[in-house]
């Protein structure tokens, strides 16, 4: 007699078919709650009469609104009170250190769903798309993308430089290589008092930079170079160079290029980390990591989410020895040392 996961396993449902065509409306109203800060709002517990009178909306949207919210897991309801998960109380309320709900306004921005949805079919007939690589380096996305994703990559920030503070010398120049919203440098500037950042990025992303920075009490120590990380020059002797996030975005080719530029730059002793998503070798695990190909495949002509063994092959190209992957859960980031 088969167990009962085998049973499961074999039983025919249209389910998972209908939550995939579906998917979007889940983000759409994902997108909705944050804009009207439902999360924030709810608390302890609110009626929709209530948040509908807070947020100046139609007391019928909020009550759609919010009982959606419930169906997928977001909120819970009690008569007629909605209150937060703990998740969502922990990564969607404003009010929480962990808040991650600002990511929303880069995930589905206009440009990003367009490139996503609107023809499928063409980046996969062509092993990739022209995706970011089309939008110009003072296209306001390039801020969405910084100030969405800051929150979003925080504990990630946290955790390198939590790595970084076990190692027997403190660095004391460091190279943030495509810094966006600058959290990876300015926890390392946060970490050790006296290490001094430098961060790489397009010019109007950087602003954001050193807002954070300032914010931060980090600015002293806080330098930036805009221009691509491909041609600017941002000179040598660096102690420890960040790659976070980057990488996935190219070829292997144009990483192994990218890491021959690195490797000129460090000091004597210096170290290279890249943050990444990393799946195993059957490349459908673990879940988000293997997934993030799929992103890059929408959105990049040509970059993916790479093994620990096309890593190592990258390093071997760009003239270290290996690639070291070490997993940050609950994260679903890696970091990766060449090493």
């Amino acid at each position: 007699m088969s167990s009962a996961a085998e049973a499961g396993a074999d039983e025919i449902s249209p389910n998972l078919v209908v939550e995939a065509m579906f998917a979007c409306r889940k983000t759409a109203a994902l997108k909705a709650a944050i804009e009207l800060d439902i999360f924030s709002l709810i608390g302890d517990g609110r009626s929709a009469a209530s948040l509908a009178a807070a947020t100046s909306a139609a007391e019928r949207g909020i009550r759609i609104l919010c009982d959606y919210l419930v169906v997928n897991g977001f909120l819970t309801k009690t008569d007629d009170q909605y209150g937060l998960t703990p998740s969502t109380r922990t990564f969607l309320d404003r009010h929480s250190p962990a808040y991650m709900g600002s990511a929303i306004e880069f995930i589905a921005a206009p440009e990003m769903l367009r490139q996503v949805l609107d023809d499928p079919t063409s980046y996969v007939r062509n092993g990739g798309s022209v995706g970011l690589a089309n939008i110009s380096a003072d296209n306001p996305v390039w801020v969405k993308f910084a100030r969405g994703m800051g929150s979003f990559m925080a504990g990630s920030a946290m955790g390198l430089a939590a790595e970084v503070a076990s190692w027997p010398h403190a660095p004391r120049k460091v190279l943030d290589i495509a810094a966006g919203h600058g959290r990876f440098g300015i926890e390392i500037a946060r970490t050790f008092p006296a290490a001094e950042i430098v961060a790489v990025d397009w010019g109007a992303v950087l602003e954001l930079a050193n807002y954070n920075a300032r914010e931060f009490g980090v600015a002293a120590r806080f330098k930036t170079i805009a221009g691509s990380a491909f041609d600017v020059d941002w000179g040598t002797d660096y102690d420890l160079i960040l790659l976070p996030n980057f990488l996935h975005h190219f070829d292997i080719d144009t990483c192994a290029g990218l890491l021959r530029k690195i490797k000129a730059s460090l000091s004597p002793g210096g170290k290279v980390v890249a943050v990444d998503f990393v799946p195993n070798d059957d490349l459908i695990s673990p879940p988000f990591p293997a997934a993030f190909s799929w992103e890059m495949l929408a959105g990049t002509p040509a970059g993916e989410a790479f093994t620990q063994k096309d890593l190592a092959e990258m390093a071997r190209r760009g003239g270290f020895q290996d690639a070291r992957v070490k997993p940050m859960p609950p994260s679903p980031a890696s970091l990766i040392f060449f090493e």
